[in-house]
């Protein structure tokens, strides 16, 4: 991962960030009703994470951003618990560990902000997605937590921090 720059985001990453989202919804077929697709402030990443408690990291090659992922605290639940959020890589980025490394720094953050636990969601036919948060200690949910808006993620997953 020599040429590869995990970083925070920046308010110029904004366009970049919201369409490289748009485009994994699309390549994938991720529903767009009920999903991160429909967040109000997708075209304003880095407003949203600038508030407390959140952060949100872009990982960067020659400039282009090609993946990215954050973590912020749960809407409407527990205020130990966070959640790992948008978490997205373009094809050429995907089964080279950089969403484990990218997913460690998010957690190191979590911790150093005083949660004790991260939530997620996802969709069923994301399996490697599903097999990087097994991988890393996250355990199945039988129901979703906090009311982050997107009824259609019908996979629940939490660890302990």
């Amino acid at each position: 991962m020599e040429k590869w720059l995990i970083r925070a985001i920046e308010k110029e990453d904004n366009q970049a960030v919201a369409q490289l989202i748009r485009s994994v919804f699309d390549e994938m077929g991720i529903p767009k009703v009920g999903t991160a697709y429909e967040d109000a402030y997708l075209d304003l990443m880095f407003e949203e994470y600038s508030k407390s408690k959140a952060v949100y990291f872009v990982v960067e090659k020659e400039g282009k951003i090609l993946g990215c992922c954050g973590i912020a605290p749960l809407e409407n639940g527990d205020p130990e618990i966070c959640e790992l959020q948008k978490m997205y890589f373009l094809p050429e980025t995907r089964g080279l560990g950089i969403g484990s490394k990218m997913m460690a720094k998010c957690l190191d953050k979590a911790r150093d902000f005083g949660f004790k636990k991260c939530y997620i969601e996802t969709m069923p036919f994301m399996h490697a997605a599903q097999k990087l948060y097994k991988k890393s200690g996250f355990e199945y949910l039988d129901a979703p937590m906090g009311n982050t808006g997107h009824s259609s993620c019908p996979v629940w997953m939490l660890k302990t921090l």
